[in-house]
């Protein structure tokens, strides 16, 4: 499973409100291939469900995550941070070995 943060799920539903999303609208989170740790981090808001995705919903928000992605993310927690060093989206994934500086990437 994935889950969001009390955080996570203030922000998310703000930007979607913001950004005038349809009903329906849900996180995408996945794994690419980069980054200065070997994998990179993905997230979108989406509102089209694909074959083979993964879906969880955590506190009122929904996430999917393709097949693949998900061996990388099981127990992951998705949060917010907000600060003097930036802020934005952040991934609490107890699978990653190794991180970058910036959070953004990983290895296992």
């Amino acid at each position: 499973m994935i889950t969001v943060s009390e955080n996570a799920k203030q922000h998310a539903l703000e930007l979607i409100k913001q950004e005038n999303r349809p009903v329906g609208t849900f996180i995408r989170v996945g794994v690419d291939g980069g980054g200065c740790s070997g994998l990179s981090y993905k997230l979108e808001f989406d509102n089209e469900i694909k074959e083979g995705d993964q879906i969880f919903e955590d506190k009122g928000i929904k996430i999917a995550v393709d097949k693949k992605s998900f061996l990388y993310l099981v127990g992951t927690e998705l949060d917010f941070i907000g600060g003097l060093n930036g802020k934005g989206f952040v991934f609490n994934n107890p699978n990653a070995a190794r991180t970058c500086g910036c959070g953004e990437s990983f290895g296992v």
